[in-house]
């Protein structure tokens, strides 16, 4: 009786099989990544911060990957991992990572529940932006015997969460010193609205700008007397910018590891470390097909590219093909190197990544945060 072949099956048990194989021995469509150009990268915006007061807390949520947060975490000026998701942070703790921020809201006793558990073996904050995910973190937390340290998330013009700065911070401030298990650790705010605008000088002004309340919010704080708060915000499209400005403390950096498309345009400095593998099923004229689409390939920011190929014309993107022209030297049957729009969905949709150096197999990693959406 045949077997069905599961995308996820177990790779653990095959992978000295695969170790020294070319890369095109590979079932596609498949992620890949060069191990030495990943290294690259993450040593590159480590070093960038070394004699700055800002470090890095590198988000897990682009690679989900557990064996990359360990390389993160054991370079200099790492301060700890980001995750957006409950879930996400549970892989990160049975990987061993110790110091996690959840850089989101976090509502219902379930759920704040299971945070509690996760403090007892490390430490690992939430954001929080509403008296009930307040309570419902303090309820959990004095429950499990824990503490539960919080970040107030303040909108710096995103208007996706968080509270206004100023007045609205000090409120939920005075709320969390009067809950028990929870600790106020600081500030949060993303400038997602802004973090990716092609003009460079644009950026910078616009960043300093919307920034400008956050910094002012944490002054009065201090005023206050809270002194031992910190600011976590960013992202790879302002490392350079808001990682400068005094008063912030944590990068939350995730997509210079791996690069895609999108970030490219910006961020040139960094090199693509991932692609997808994706083998050409079709061809009409110069015109063909891939066997990677929407269900292989995050693409909602920019359009794929092919290495190597630098006239192929993205045509579109479907549910399971990627379709390309002036490809007239292609034959169906090739394998391509397609570098994904949009890495961090990319990462959702697959179970491992293929470790390669000179398209030699040297590993396989397993995307634990893969489907980690609650």
């Amino acid at each position: 009786m045949m077997t069905a072949h599961r995308p996820d099956g177990d790779y653990k048990m095959n992978k000295k099989e695969w170790i020294g194989k070319s890369v095109y021995d590979i079932t596609t469509p498949a992620v890949v990544i060069e191990e030495s150009i990943l290294d690259k990268n993450l040593k590159f915006l480590s070093d960038y911060f070394n004699g700055k007061k800002c470090v890095l807390r590198p988000h897990f949520k682009s690679n989900k990957c557990v064996t990359i947060a360990r390389k993160q975490v054991a370079l200099p000026n790492t301060s700890g991992i980001t995750c957006a998701k409950l879930s996400e942070a549970e892989q990160l703790v049975a990987g061993g990572i110790g110091d996690v921020l959840i850089a989101n809201q976090v509502i219902g006793m379930e759920k704040t529940q299971r945070i509690a558990l996760l403090n007892k073996k490390a430490k690992v904050r939430v954001a929080v932006d509403s008296e009930l995910g307040i309570r419902q973190l303090s309820d959990t937390a004095a429950a499990a015997g824990v503490t539960i340290g919080v970040l107030v998330e303040v909108d710096i013009g995103m208007n996706r969460g968080g509270v206004k700065a100023g007045q609205e911070v000090f409120d939920l401030v005075d709320i969390i010193a009067k809950n028990p298990g929870v600790t106020f650790d600081g500030l949060q705010s993303y400038e997602g609205h802004i973090v990716v605008l092609d003009d460079y000088d644009e950026r910078k002004r616009r960043v300093e700008e919307d920034m400008a309340p956050l910094l002012e919010t944490r002054r009065k704080l201090e005023e206050m007397g809270y002194n031992n708060l910190f600011i976590s915000s960013g992202g790879t499209g302002t490392y350079d910018i808001t990682g400068q400005i005094e008063g912030i403390d944590e990068l939350q950096s995730g997509s210079y590891a791996l690069m895609d498309t999108a970030y490219k345009k910006i961020r040139p400095e960094f090199d693509y470390a991932r692609y997808i593998l994706a083998t050409v099923i079709s061809k009409r004229g110069d015109t063909i097909s891939t066997d990677v689409g929407l269900k292989g390939m995050g693409s909602e920011y920019g359009i794929p590219e092919i290495v190597n190929y630098s006239q192929a014309n993205n045509l579109y993107v479907a549910e399971e093909h990627t379709v390309f022209n002036n490809m007239a030297g292609v034959k169906i049957g090739d394998k391509l190197k397609i570098i994904p729009p949009h890495g961090c969905t990319t990462s959702n949709l697959h179970a491992r990544y293929w470790i390669a150096d000179d398209d030699k197999i040297t590993d396989i990693w397993p995307i634990e945060g893969r489907g980690c959406i609650e």
